[in-house]
């Protein structure tokens, strides 16, 4: 048993534990909706809000009229949300490593060259340049 509410379904359980997500991690709120609805949405909670509390990450599902339903898309949302997070860090670090490579390597010999006709050109430009007030 991991500790997460039974009525949470196993490929959301197994994607937590992928996530090393604790279950005292998430603290989850049963809320009354907003919007449309009347008598009905205002004397129900059936509103699940779900937040990560390492993260900040939260999450609120007020999809359907039954909690149950809500409670588990809510789940499946902030699995969804957890896994984009950890792949744009993983895919960030690995940009990082990838530009660092790049500007650690050698310049090819086209590279020099033009690198050293630059230079050759600016040190012609400079050398007309002459002494302030020398005439």
């Amino acid at each position: 048993m991991t500790g997460f509410p039974l009525q949470i379904e196993a490929d959301v359980r197994r994607r937590l534990a992928a996530l090393d997500v604790k279950p005292d991690e998430i603290e989850e709120r049963f809320v009354r909706g907003a919007g449309p609805g009347g008598q009905k949405i205002n004397k129900t909670s059936s509103t699940i809000w779900l937040r990560h509390q390492p993260t900040g990450t939260e999450v609120r599902s007020q999809a359907e009229r039954s909690q149950a339903v809500n409670r588990q898309c809510a789940w499946e949302l902030l699995c969804a949300k957890l896994e984009v997070r950890r792949a744009s860090a993983a895919g960030a670090a690995r940009a990082e490593r990838e530009a660092g490579r790049r500007r650690k390597r050698q310049k090819t010999r086209g590279q020099k060259a033009r690198m050293i006709e630059g230079k050759k050109h600016r040190a012609g430009i400079k050398s007309n340049r002459g002494r302030v007030g020398a005439e």
